[in-house]
C-alpha cells in the first residue's frame, strides 16, 4: 500500500503521524543502521559503540553565548539522566537569564521545593513545587508536560505565575524525560506513565497542608492526554482539568490505514527503542514569535531527536482509546486551543468539548495562535491566556 509523503506533510500533523512515513523505508532504514554499526564496531569496544551511538543522533545547536565547556554537555548523549542532570544544574541560571516573559516573572513571596524520589517500580522521579509563603493556596494544580518536555524550563515561569495568584502548583517530570530516571524520549507503555502521576500526586494530596483543597489537573499537549487518562482512572479524585492543546484524538484526515498501523505495531516490538520516525521541526510548528521559537534551544534536556517507535505507537493507541471514551469525561473542563495549530488539531478540542459528559465544560480559541499558547505566543496572547486560566480557577475556588 503506496502514500506519499508530500501528501501526508501537507496535513495537519502531530510529530508522532509522520511515524507512519517511516514503514515503506523501513528496509532502507534497517540496512542503514546495520552498516553503521558494522562500521562503527571495526573500531572496536567502547569507542565503537559511542562512534555508532553518535551516528544516529541528530546534531545540537550551538547556543549563543556558551562556551565549550559548557557546550560539551549539550552535546553529550542524554540517553541516561545522569548526563540530563549534569546538563541542567550547568544551565540553569543561564535559562532563567532569557529574555521571554515568563522569566520576568519574579519569585518573591513563593516557597519553591526540588525533590527526587524513587517511586514504587524503583524509579528516582524528579519533582518541583511552588507554594505562595503569605497566604494558604486556593487550590493545588498538577501539571502534566508535554511530549519531549520537562517541568524545569517554560514551566518555570508559568508555575510562578499561578503561584503568584494564590495556587499552590506541583510538577514532574516522566520517567525518561527530563531530570527523571529512564532512557530519554522513551515511553514503553503509556499506561505506566499514567500511573506514575497517579502515585506522584496522591502523595502529594495525602499532605495534611493541601489534604483539604481542591484540586486540578493542568495538561499540555501529550499531557493533555496524560490528565485525561489519571481522570479516566480517577474519575472522582479531581476538582476539574485545564487542557492546553491537548493531544486526545488523531485528526480524520491523519489516521493511518489499518495494515500500515499493524505494521508499525510489529516492528516496534523488533525495534522499540530506535529512533526511526521522522518529524517536522517542532519549534517551528509550535512557537508563533520568531525571537521566543529561538529560545527552545535553551530548553537544554528536552528530547529532540526522532520520536522512538514504541513511543509513538503508544501515542497512537493511547489517542485512539481517548477517542473511544470521549464521552466518559465528566470533570469541569477548561479547553484551550491555537486556531492556528499544526501539532494538535483544533478541531479535535471541539470534539472533546461537545462529547464529554461535563455538566461545566468550557472552550476558547485563540485566532492565528500556534501551538505553544503559554511559551510561543506574542506577550499579549501569553497574558490573555494566563488570564483565562486563572479566572476558570478562581471561580471554582470561591
Amino acid at each position: 500500500m503506496a502514500f506519499r509523503s508530500s501528501e501526508l506533510f501537507r496535513c495537519r500533523s502531530s510529530l508522532f503521524f509522520a511515524t507512519f512515513l517511516s514503514i515503506r523505508n523501513l528496509p532502507k532504514i534497517a540496512t542503514t543502521i546495520a552498516n553503521t554499526r558494522s562500521q562503527c564496531i571495526d573500531k572496536g569496544g567502547l569507542r565503537g559503540k559511542r562512534s555508532f551511538r553518535n551516528a544516529i543522533m541528530a546534531p545540537r545547536k550551538k547556543l549563543q553565548g556558551v562556551d565549550d565547556e559548557l557546550q560539551k554537555l549539550l552535546d553529550a548523549n542524554m540517553d541516561g539522566v545522569a548526563t540530563r542532570r549534569r546538563a541542567r544544574e550547568a544551565f540553569k541560571n543561564i535559562q532563567l537569564g532569557v529574555d521571554h516573559i515568563l522569566f520576568k516573572t519574579p519569585s518573591d513571596g513563593l516557597k519553591m521545593e526540588e525533590t527526587y524520589e524513587v517511586n514504587s517500580r524503583g524509579l528516582s522521579i524528579f519533582s518541583k513545587s511552588w507554594i505562595p509563603e503569605t497566604v494558604r493556596p486556593k487550590a493545588m494544580v498538577c501539571y502534566c508536560h508535554g511530549y519531549g518536555d520537562t517541568c524545569t524550563f517554560f514551566f518555570e515561569g508559568i508555575a510562578r505565575k499561578l503561584a503568584l495568584s494564590g495556587y499552590g502548583v506541583f510538577s514532574m517530570d516522566y520517567p525518561g524525560f527530563g531530570l527523571s530516571e529512564g532512557l530519554h524520549g522513551f515511553i514503553p507503555n503509556f499506561d505506566r506513565i499514567v500511573d506514575d502521576v497517579i502515585e506522584h500526586y496522591s502523595k502529594v494530596k495525602e499532605n495534611p497542608a493541601y489534604s483539604a483543597l481542591p484540586s486540578f489537573l493542568f495538561g499540555q499537549s501529550l499531557g493533555g492526554a496524560v490528565a485525561l487518562k489519571v481522570h479516566l482512572k480517577q474519575p472522582r479524585s479531581w476538582s476539574g482539568a485545564v487542557l492546553v492543546a491537548p493531544m486526545c484524538k488523531i485528526a480524520d484526515d491523519m489516521v493511518p490505514p489499518w495494515a500500515l498501523a499493524q505494521v508499525l505495531i510489529g516492528v516496534s516490538k523488533f525495534l522499540p527503542k530506535y529512533k526511526l520516525v521522522p518529524q517536522k521541526d517542532l519549534a517551528e510548528a509550535a512557537f508563533r514569535d520568531l525571537k521566543y521559537r529561538e529560545l527552545t534551544a535553551y530548553n537544554v534536556i528536552a528530547y529532540k531527536h526522532k520520536p522512538r517507535l514504541q513511543t509513538a505507537v503508544e501515542m497512537l493507541k493511547t489517542t485512539q482509546e481517548i477517542e473511544r471514551r470521549l464521552k466518559e469525561i465528566s470533570l469541569p473542563l477548561l479547553i484551550l486551543h491555537g486556531e492556528a495549530d499544526i501539532v494538535t488539531d483544533p478541531s479535535v478540542s471541539k470534539l472533546l468539548y461537545e462529547k464529554a459528559s461535563s455538566s461545566d465544560k468550557k472552550i476558547k480559541l485563540y485566532k492565528d495562535a500556534y501551538h505553544s499558547l503559554l511559551e510561543g505566543e506574542p506577550d499579549e496572547v501569553i497574558l490573555e491566556v494566563f488570564d483565562d486560566i486563572i479566572s476558570w480557577l478562581d471561580e471554582r475556588c470561591k
